[in-house]
């Protein structure tokens, strides 16, 4: 039987990339999904990706049949449960390839360093290396907090829209952890723009008091992510922020350069 001249096109663009048309068509909706804080429905996602319903009905049938998506009493499609255990397991993967960095972070400035993501709403730490000194911060991995009061949150949320940073604060609240937090989402936007334009983003003691964090966001990496040193306030002054902040910026960039190669781009 012949086809038509569009499959053989969209076939002869698979076969060049090396690729299967209908797994990048469907990690593309699930990846709108996503965008679109995870549930949508069919004429939704036509309308962003440029796909016929027929070809998204047919996809999503066959994400539904794998517990990838599941379709809710009012027909949308929603993300499904068995997604948690990739992106649990996603999230081990990318702590244990940044110890590395993380560890020589410790060694150049010092003090403890973590890297965190952006995981809905919140910020979760996937990875730390503790400092050496006796007085060191430690935040257990996995531990969930909310981004207005951290370096890190701030780092994470500087390259959003200011619209969507605003909805994000609407739904968490700005609950104050010390006297030092922001608590206005003009302030922290105020602050974003800091971070922006200075490159880093700083927490003085806006989640615990006598605790100053540096945090840089980590460019291009494939989900948002933060890298951070934490310390004493009397450590972490003026002068050794000065020293820090370049190594920060330097690891971020050579870490963004590994995932990248891990994910073979």
């Amino acid at each position: 039987m012949p086809t038509s001249s569009a499959s053989t096109t969209d076939s002869a663009r698979s076969a060049a990339g090396g690729g299967v048309q209908s797994l990048e068509r469907a990690f593309d909706l699930l990846e709108r999904m996503a965008d679109a804080g995870g549930e949508v429905g069919l004429s939704e996602l036509s309308a962003s990706s440029g796909l016929p319903l027929p070809t998204i009905h047919r996809l999503m049938r066959t994400l539904v049949s794998c517990g990838y998506v599941r379709q809710q009493p009012n027909r949308r499609y929603a993300l499904g449960p068995r997604l948690i255990r990739l992106g649990e397991s996603a999230s081990r993967l990318l702590g244990t390839w940044a110890r590395p960095y993380l560890a020589r972070l410790v060694e150049e400035t010092g003090e403890t360093a973590n890297m965190a993501l952006l995981d809905g709403d919140e910020v979760v730490y996937v990875a730390q290396v503790p400092s050496k000194h006796s007085m060191r911060m430690f935040t257990e991995v996995g531990r969930r907090v909310l981004p207005h009061s951290t370096g890190v949150g701030k780092a994470l949320l500087a390259g959003f829209p200011p619209e969507e940073v605003r909805a994000l604060l609407g739904r968490t609240g700005m609950p104050a952890a010390t006297e030092k937090t922001i608590t206005t989402p003009d302030g922290f936007l105020a602050a974003l723009e800091d971070v922006r334009r200075l490159g880093y983003a700083m927490d003085d003691n806006e989640q615990e008091i006598g605790v100053r964090c540096l945090a840089v966001p980590v460019p291009d990496s494939p989900t948002a992510a933060a890298i951070s040193i934490s310390g004493p306030a009397g450590r972490v002054t003026e002068s050794a922020k000065e020293r820090i902040v370049p190594v920060l910026q330097q690891v971020a960039v050579e870490l963004s350069e590994a995932l990248s190669t891990a994910a073979g781009g």
